[in-house]
């Protein structure tokens, strides 16, 4: 577990030939989902546009440097328009309200922890009258960009040191695995519910605003890929080649891109020459 403060301006470090590409500018939050989607880069060089490095490419957070297996893990937002969109809902957790669903003002948020390995948002510190406490994610409903709304119950599940999130946790992690045992056979549907938290990019879309938004987000897509060329083999979502490394994007395979979902969309944003 780390907080934000242990993240932002580390340096981050290439595996493949040991240098440092960037620091960590700022951390993207996914107020769907509850966690960590991207690190945005501080490089020396002048940014026209912002960089970021996906979670999931990053090999490991330190206690003095953020790793990723090479330069090429480091994309472009523009190019990703679901990504951009994270960036513009500017939701920084620290110094927001935490307020009950039925309006109570519970504290400010002073800092919140993050799971290393998954970008998984664990809970959040908050100044509560004249003490410091911490509570777990699993207590909040809403991360806006003012207000966090938490539940009704929350002021009463407060803890008060941070170490304890990881043990409630994992207490939780059991919990959910004894339940899910006893019941698959007989309810598959709440297999699927307990992870829900790991909804994909998949979900983002769904919940666009209207018909309108998705396709005028599909249509920047095709804008940004068309014509660039793939550097590596990009498989559908049933593990088929789809498109071979070294072909020049058309209009076509975008479209056919976005048919097979966002994963596919997003693998090939990341995978392509600038």
């Amino acid at each position: 577990m780390k907080n934000s403060a242990q993240i932002i301006s580390l340096p981050i470090i290439s595996i493949s030939d040991g240098t440092q590409i960037g620091t960590v500018k700022t951390l993207v939050i996914n107020p769907e989902k509850g966690s960590i989607d991207f690190l945005t880069v501080e490089q020396e060089d002048v940014q026209l546009s912002l960089k970021a490095i996906p979670f999931k490419k990053v090999v490991g957070i330190g206690e003095f440097a953020v790793t990723v297996e090479s330069s090429h893990d480091i994309i472009d937002l523009s190019e990703i328009p679901i990504a951009n969109q994270l960036v513009n809902k500017q939701i920084r957790i620290k110094n927001t309200k935490a307020m009950t669903r039925k309006g109570q003002l519970l504290g400010e948020v002073t800092e919140f922890f993050v799971d290393e390995e998954t970008g998984e948002i664990i809970g959040i510190e908050l100044h509560v009258g004249d003490r410091q406490a911490v509570l777990s994610s699993e207590f909040i409903l809403t991360y806006g960009k003012d207000i966090l709304v938490v539940h009704d119950n929350a002021p009463s599940s407060l803890l008060d040191e941070a170490h304890l999130l990881v043990s409630a946790k994992d207490q939780k992690g059991e919990e959910i695995a004894e339940n899910v045992s006893q019941n698959e056979q007989t309810s598959p549907e709440l297999a699927h519910d307990v992870h829900d938290w790991h909804a994909n990019i998949e979900t983002m879309v769904e919940e666009a605003e209207n018909r309108e938004a998705l396709q005028a987000l599909r249509e920047k897509q095709v804008e940004l890929l068309k014509g660039k060329r793939v550097t590596k083999d990009i498989f559908d979502k049933n593990g088929n080649k789809f498109i071979e490394a070294g072909t020049i994007l058309t209009e076509e395979h975008i479209q056919k891109a976005q048919e097979e979902g966002p994963g596919v969309i997003v693998d090939i944003s990341m995978n392509v020459e600038a």
